[in-house]
């Protein structure tokens, strides 16, 4: 038999499934547990009380019932069935009526009249008659157990005998069906997890300080409201939209919690400081969360299966109570047996009693009271079940008492268990709604940057870069820290994969930056922030993946001298439409785009009356229309770089104020169209470099101010006379290439300081290369030369000589001469550096820090 510990165990669930319970799951346990001990009850008095007395019914009784006038009581006779009267040799009886004792002329067995004759002598048996007043059966004990038995299984309605082990089955599979939905796999996992997300949410610290700056800030309001407050305080506003800005307005707004950007975080009260563990673990809630709504919102399963266990549990309470109610009058005391076992017994009927009869009643009425009252709480949990949309849940009401106007609302699964939790307690809602807006989060990250990236740290990643100007660069970031605004003294911010990067007013005490670097960072301004960058600001960067991450308000910043955008301009929904804004930057001066264009847009001319210097980097795509550069006119240094050139295109000619052309890594293969370059009379620096260019066309003696010319990384096999014609030329680089003669023509390029003519198949020096008494850099590595004449020593300003990697066996010794060459700007093999007489080397290895000019 079970004990009522191990029944009630099937009903038991972890104390924090609670929460999901409401009140009729709750009041329906409690019913359960009932019924359990009213099973458990009337099983055990069934199994210890239950029993049936029977005595058989006399054939003169039952005709003289028949008879009419016949007046008379039935006779019942009471048996003790005790072992200690089982050696009695007669039985007692009593007569409850006026009748003569009648023996039926019935034929007993030769073993029962032999025990009546051998115990008992006629004078007792005649006295016994005498005496007693009842009507003797002839019956021992055995046949009445036994006759007791078989009216027992027969007589008896088969409800009294298993009433209490249907109540136990009923109420085990009603237990079962309310909390089938905690211990389905597929469901539990996901009731677990929300369960241990809520309670971790609930008792958050950061649900607290989130809550209680709300409670702060609508007395704040209301004081303000009070007192005739004219103004909320200075960039505050109430709307919940956080999108980029647009042109019109290229500031944010803030949403969520009210706070002022010129608020000091003193003020804040001590109550809301969160340690940096409270901060870590809040941080993982919110990530949490966000995981468990995108898990659990894809699916309905656990509303379906609860809706499904609430029918299955209203279904049974129908069938229990529609067949339980016609078994009420079933149970009697009294009841009438027919055995067929008269060739055992001599009788064929007998009158029973049933001693459990009224108990078994009255426990029967007191179970279906409660399943009717488990009923119809069943059909109430339907009602609700369908009475509003259980799988959509709004944090309406929340989002009105509080400033997370973000919060969203949640569908399916996720919504019905809040629904659930409301009927607990709607405050866990509220809390857990904390961990739902970005705005929330967003403040928590704010707080924990600025207790990690105080000032003096700030002020140790601080570095000088190469223009010498003081840089701050952070990196993955969840904001900005606002100690970065008390560095007045910076020059360069780089701010990279930072994505809810945020610049406040406080930005304005930083009156040296001037260069602002945005990589992966679509940064919101303030009204003010944005005041102080549109007149301070000079030089920005933006680095991004799809053109609407570059924040609009970047496009109104007039005073802007130099922007360059790397990022994906050419996709197939918008192309530049980020660029149509241009025309606002009045004075800028450089433009470098670095994308994947197949046209320069037309819009981008709007800055050309301006625009000084043209840069576009392209990833590999073909730039095909190029008409627009015709009206940049005041262009004077144009990069066209990586953008599968054929040609030099012809819209280049147009560009009069042209100084400096560079068309480096295209995949141009000839340059006849070098020729019309004659029109640009201020052209100076031709970089051809890294293309395909077989040969150079006498034409280019036209070019007479071309002071600089990068054809390296080419296909060249030979230098033309008409190179050295260039009279002004004081750079060439011809890298790279196969070029096995150097012409003796490079004597007259006396300006010339610059030569490199490294990885080529060159053997042997002309003496005129040594006429050019200018030469400060000179790379011959990476030929096939073998000796270095002593002329170099003519070459006095030389300060860079490369030659390694050819077939020397020795360097010459005049190479002390050369007053201005050290041994850092010596680029040779070790050994033939060693090989150079000791006063040689002694002069190579003085002190590098004697002044010489620099530049080209």
């Amino acid at each position: 038999m079970f004990t009522l510990a191990e029944v009630a165990s099937l009903n038991d669930i972890q104390p924090t499934y609670r929460i999901l319970k409401p009140w009729w799951d709750v009041f329906m346990d409690y019913l359960a547990v009932v019924m359990l001990m009213v099973a458990i009850f009337a099983g055990t008095m069934q199994l210890t009380k239950d029993q049936v007395v029977c005595l058989p019914v006399l054939q003169s009784t039952v005709n003289s019932k028949a008879q009419p006038g016949t007046s008379g009581k039935a006779d019942f006779t009471t048996v003790e069935t005790t072992t200690g009267q089982v050696e009695e040799a007669s039985m007692r009886t009593v007569s409850f009526g006026s009748n003569p004792t009648v023996t039926p002329d019935v034929p007993l067995s030769r073993a029962t009249s032999s025990q009546y004759q051998s115990t008992e002598s006629g004078q007792e048996l005649k006295k016994e008659q005498k005496d007693s007043s009842g009507r003797k059966t002839n019956l021992d004990f055995q046949q009445y157990v036994f006759v007791n038995q078989m009216c027992y299984h027969l007589a008896l309605p088969w409800y009294s005998k298993y009433f209490p082990y249907l109540v136990l089955i009923h109420t085990i599979i009603l237990i079962v069906s309310s909390n089938f939905w905690f211990k389905y796999p597929k469901t539990c996992s996901k009731i677990e997890h929300f369960v241990s997300i809520l309670g971790k949410c609930f008792e958050s610290p950061w649900t607290t300080k989130a809550l209680s700056e709300t409670a702060c800030e609508d007395s704040e309001e209301n004081k303000q409201r009070l007192t005739g407050a004219q103004s909320l305080p200075k960039y505050v506003s109430t709307s919940s939209d956080e999108g980029s800005p647009s042109a019109s307005t290229p500031m944010i707004t803030k949403s969520g919690f009210k706070f002022s950007a010129d608020k000091p975080m003193i003020e804040v009260p001590s109550v809301t400081i969160l340690d940096k563990k409270d901060g870590e673990q809040a941080k993982a809630l919110f990530e949490k969360v966000r995981k468990f709504r995108a898990h659990v919102e894809d699916s309905d399963l656990i509303y379906k299966l609860y809706v499904g266990q609430t029918v299955i549990k209203t279904v049974k309470f129908i069938f229990i109570l529609c067949y339980t109610a016609n078994f009420v009058n079933t149970i009697s005391f009294e009841h009438i047996c027919n055995p067929k076992v008269e060739h055992l017994i001599g009788y064929t009927q007998f009158e029973c009693t049933h001693n459990m009869a009224y108990m078994l009643k009255k426990l029967l009425i007191s179970y279906i009271s409660l399943i009717c009252v488990y009923g119809f709480i069943c059909l109430y949990t339907l009602f609700w079940l369908f009475r509003i949309p259980l799988k959509e849940y709004s944090f309406e009401k929340v989002r009105e008492e509080s400033s997370f106007s973000d919060i969203p609302d949640v569908k399916n699964d996720f919504a019905f268990l809040l629904h659930m939790v409301d009927q607990y307690d709607q405050l866990y809602s509220k809390r857990f709604g904390v961990f739902l807006s970005e705005v929330s989060e967003n403040k928590l990250r704010e707080i924990s940057l600025n207790h990690e990236w105080t000032f003096e740290k700030l002020r140790q990643h601080v570095s000088r870069n190469a223009q010498d100007k003081q840089e701050l660069h952070l990196f993955m970031l969840s904001g900005v820290p606002d100690a970065v605004f008390d560095l007045t003294d910076l020059d360069v911010l780089k701010l990279e994969l930072i994505p809810e990067a945020k610049i406040p007013a406080k930005i304005s005490q930083m009156t040296n930056l001037q260069e602002l670097h945005l990589c992966h960072c679509p940064a919101k301004v303030e009204q003010t922030a944005f005041s102080f960058l549109r007149d301070h600001l000079r030089c920005l960067h933006v680095k991004f993946t799809d053109v609407a991450e570059i924040p609009a308000w970047v496009y109104l910043l007039k005073n802007l001298r130099e922007l360059y955008l790397i990022g994906n301009l050419n996709s197939e929904n918008n192309k530049m439409i980020g660029l149509e804004s241009l025309r606002e930057l009045r004075h800028l001066k450089i433009l470098n785009v670095k994308s994947n264009l197949t046209k320069i847009p037309p819009n981008i001319t709007d800055v050309a009356p301006h625009l000084t210097k043209l840069v576009i980097h392209n990833d590999g795509t073909k730039l095909v229309v190029l008409n627009s550069l015709k009206k940049m006119t005041n262009v004077a240094e144009l990069e066209l770089q990586n953008c599968e050139l054929e040609r030099i295109p012809h819209a280049i000619f147009s560009l009069s104020n042209l100084q400096e052309l560079d068309l480096k890594s295209n995949s141009i293969r000839t340059i006849e169209e070098i020729i019309s370059f004659q029109h640009l009379k201020r052209l100076t620096c031709l970089k051809l470099w890294h293309n395909k260019i077989v040969n150079i066309p006498s034409s280019i003696t036209h070019i007479k101010n071309l002071e600089s010319l990068y054809l390296s990384n080419n296909k060249l096999e030979s230098l033309p006379a008409a190179v050295f014609s260039l009279q002004k030329l004081r750079c060439l680089d011809v890298s790279y290439n196969s070029i096995a003669l150097i012409p003796v023509e490079i004597g007259l390029l006396q300006n010339l300081q610059h030569f490199h003519i490294t990885g080529n198949k060159v053997d042997v020096l002309p003496k005129q290369l040594f006429k050019c008494v200018k030469l400060r850099t000179l790379s011959l590595g990476q030929n096939c030369i073998t000796s270095i004449p002593d002329k170099i020593s003519q070459l006095v300003q030389l300060t860079h000589l490369e030659l390694k990697g050819n077939c020397l066996d020795r360097l010459p010794a005049t190479l002390g001469q050369c007053q201005l060459l050290r041994k850092s700007g010596l680029v040779v093999e070790d050994h033939l550096f060693d090989a150079l007489p000791s006063e040689v080397k002694e002069v190579l290895n003085q002190d590098t820090s004697i002044p010489f000019a620099n530049g080209i």
